[in-house]
């Protein structure tokens, strides 16, 4: 039995995640970057971090193929940031604060928490590839964050 993707998106929509915008550099040394709310933790021993990114995605290429990227935490201020670097077809750093990591990838203003990676590994899955990351560095800010819920952005309440 299979399940009809519209009830399994349904299904999904049910369970809040964060949003990070993770940034890379392309093979020609430009900043790539995109929205992705599927990332979690994997290991502690040793730290290692996913992300699931879409075969069709613009960044796909820069991020299957850098040897690292940068996991940027949204706050719950960057809804605008979120919707921006999902945006096709456009520069998605124009306009947008940021600094430079230790290697060089985007580390975007006024994020909750950052995470450096040295890509560990990639695996296929269906439509997406799950990038593993070893985490090399990590930085954590004040503020609440930005949370994926139903189709839309939501924030924490206390």
């Amino acid at each position: 039995m299979s399940v009809n993707p519209d009830e399994f998106r349904a299904v999904l929509g049910r369970f809040p995640s964060g949003v990070t915008v993770v940034t890379t550099k392309g093979a020609d040394g430009a900043d790539q970057g995109m929205t992705v709310s599927a990332f979690c933790s994997v290991s502690l021993e040793p730290p290692l971090v996913l992300v699931c990114i879409e075969k069709n995605a613009s960044a796909y290429p820069a991020l299957t193929r850098a040897p690292g990227f940068a996991v940027n935490i949204l706050s719950a201020k960057q809804e605008q940031i979120a919707r921006r670097f999902a945006i096709i077809d456009i520069d998605r750093f124009e306009g947008v604060g940021f600094t430079r990591s230790s290697n060089g990838y985007a580390i975007l203003d006024d994020v909750v928490g950052v995470i450096e990676c040295r890509r560990f590994a990639l695996h296929d899955a269906g439509d997406h590839t799950i990038i593993l990351g070893d985490v090399e560095a990590t930085r954590i800010e004040s503020g609440s964050p930005l949370l994926y819920y139903r189709g839309g952005y939501a924030q924490l309440e206390h």
